[in-house]
């Protein structure tokens, strides 16, 4: 739809993006309120607090560039008539990162997505690409991506930049900002003649989970390994505590997998394509394990009493309608909570090292039924790391935080998912460098405002 056909604009950005729209004629816009409401919308609603807050939330005006030159020609009329701008990939994420709080303008980036090359140990693609695009299209060259978010088949690159910190593939090869992971990026300035700043190495940092406040992300470069044909499995423990220390020897041992995730026997009802595989009366460790290691794995676990559910072919798991074992794991498993029980919502947190299985066994009994439990096997600095994303009751915000405390007063670290800042729902300091980054890359304050607390309104350039 052009601009001659959109709608009389309302709203206090009314007349700057009738301004904007003159600018950008021939361009493909959308104004109604369907395409609205679908693109300022992520799965925010996985939290109750943070529904409240962004329900109502809508930009005014979405935009969706061909090509690198019409996103060049977006940003500086954005950046000409000062309205803000909100960036969008698959719309996978689950804090708000893509919520336009102030109104005005959503970029929808997916169609910059061409594979630019594919070397040995790195691609070089266009930031709207698909995950599942793009680890295809590695996989043809005898290559993977090293990780990716359980929403594979929707997410973006540009948005896992954006907004995510690791995944499936994690435990193999660490977070998305550890060292080697990502590799460069091609950033677009928001002003009047927008600039093109290039990144490498460390200085990605500058951009990565910045939740898209501090400049346009149009390339990324990011590494590649060997691919291997993993097969999807599960094992099934009398016991979470056993199926805990099994994943965390696994890990330890250097069996080879991509994936090892935990999870507790609760989970099986809301596991509807695995009935039969996955019983009410065992607790489960979905994993992906290269072929070489399967009897390796197969017989560690049943040392340890367990036995496999099933193993199959990526191509198998498609023949008998299941899930792959990706599907099975990290917020996943919030996803398929919620489609049986609107009653649960989620935390994220991060387990003090060395890991204790006997620390989540105690916290299992002291929350019963308010709270359901699965584990991520993952590396962070060469480290072992492990995640929990547990189902939690939603009794109300003040109950939240109070379980938030009693978990923080366990040693866990909190990755609060309730908020709509990058700070609160990080580590809850400002990165500096990323602040001082989106002064040159955003001088006007219009990307993504209100997603950060390191930028006050005295920080824009004057106009």
């Amino acid at each position: 739809m052009t601009d001659t056909q959109l709608a009389a604009p309302k709203g206090r950005h009314a007349e700057a993006l009738a301004a904007l729209r003159q600018d950008l004629d021939g361009l493909r816009f959308y104004d109604d309120e369907r395409a609205l409401e679908a693109r300022s919308k992520d799965y925010f609603w996985y939290s109750p607090i943070l529904d409240a807050e962004l329900k109502d939330k809508r930009a005014e005006l979405v935009v969706i560039p061909q090509d690198q030159d019409e996103v060049i020609r977006v940003a500086a009329a954005a950046a000409r008539h000062k309205v803000p701008v909100t960036l969008r990939g698959g719309g996978t994420g689950n804090y708000g990162q893509c919520v336009p709080l102030d109104g005005g303008l959503v970029i929808d980036l997916t169609r910059l997505n061409r594979i630019l090359e594919i070397t040995p140990g790195h691609a070089h693609v266009e930031a709207g690409i698909r995950m599942s695009k793009l680890d295809d299209a590695s996989r043809e060259t005898g290559q993977e991506l090293t990780m990716y978010p359980s929403t594979r088949s929707l997410a973006t690159i540009g948005g896992f930049i954006a907004g995510g910190s690791g995944g499936i593939g994690s435990l193999r090869h660490g977070m998305l900002r550890d060292e080697g992971n990502l590799t460069y990026l091609k950033v677009l300035t928001l002003e009047e003649e927008p600039q093109v700043i290039e990144l490498h190495g460390p200085d990605v940092q500058k951009v990565h989970h910045a939740y898209g406040t501090n400049g346009i992300v149009l390339e990324v470069g990011l590494a590649l390994t060997p691919s291997t044909d993993w097969l999807h499995t599960a094992a099934l423990f009398d016991g979470y505590d056993k199926a805990l220390r099994f994943a965390t020897a696994a890990q330890e041992d250097g069996l080879d997998c991509y994936l090892l995730t935990p999870v507790e026997r609760r989970f099986a009802p809301y596991y509807r394509k695995f009935e039969g595989y996955f019983p009410e009366d065992r607790d489960a460790v979905f994993a992906m394990v290269a072929p070489t290691d399967m009897d390796r794995f197969r017989a560690r676990a049943e040392a340890e009493g367990a036995s496999i559910s099933f193993a199959m072919t990526m191509e198998e798991i498609h023949e008998n309608r299941l899930q792959p074992a990706y599907e099975c794991g990290w917020n996943h498993t919030t996803l398929q909570a919620l489609k049986v029980d609107k009653g649960w919502t989620y935390l994220q947190v991060a387990y003090p090292r060395p890991f204790d299985p006997a620390l989540v066994m105690r916290q299992m009994e002291r929350y019963g039924d308010e709270m359901f439990w699965h584990h991520e096997m993952a590396r962070q600095d060469g480290e072992i790391q492990i995640f929990a994303l547990p189902l939690v009751r939603f009794r109300g915000k003040d109950a939240m935080y109070a379980l938030i405390a009693e978990l923080e007063a366990d040693g866990c670290t909190i990755f609060d998912p309730h908020v709509v800042t990058i700070e609160d729902g990080g580590m809850k300091t400002i990165d500096t460098a990323q602040i001082d980054f989106k002064k040159r890359a955003d001088p006007y304050g219009l990307m993504n405002p209100g997603k950060t607390r390191g930028w006050h309104p005295e920080m824009a350039r004057s106009a």
